[in-house]
């Protein structure tokens, strides 16, 4: 049965924000001829792994809003140089708008089962393209 993880994507204003982020560390890690693989360390390893990569995707909150999944391919414990526990959730390159849900803030990352994870927005969808603002505010009508 999947499962999906849900985390703050903290400094990161909308999908664009986190999308540049990750070009500019892709191309750090090319530059130091390290693997081109996308992770998010976090301090806490899932204990429902299987669970995670049978499909599941974190899905990033930003400013108070689902904005966007990745997919999980890989959860990968390991020990830093400070002999601290830490787990590396490895993540497709490719960055999946969803449709916003609002969330209140929490610590670390949780689960999000599939049934409350929020449906991707498909290419030609009316608020592909759309504003921020708008879409929010046609959300607030029951618009959307």
């Amino acid at each position: 049965m999947t499962v999906h993880l849900i985390k703050l994507c903290v400094g990161a204003d909308d999908i664009a924000d986190l999308a540049t982020w990750q070009a500019a560390r892709l191309a750090e890690k090319k530059k130091l001829k390290q693997p081109q693989v996308l992770a998010h360390v976090t301090r806490m390893t899932p204990k429902r792994a299987d669970e995670l990569l049978d499909g599941g995707s974190l899905y990033w909150v930003m400013k108070g809003v689902i904005r966007c999944r990745q997919k999980l391919i890989g959860i990968e414990p390991f020990t830093d140089t400070d002999g601290i526990g830490r787990c590396r959730l490895v993540l497709d390159n490719d960055i999946v708008p969803t449709r916003r849900q609002d969330r209140r803030p929490f610590q670390g990352w949780r689960y999000l089962a599939a049934k409350d994870a929020p449906p991707d927005v498909k290419k030609g969808d009316p608020e592909d393209d759309m504003p921020d603002e708008m879409r929010r505010e046609l959300e607030e009508l029951g618009l959307l």
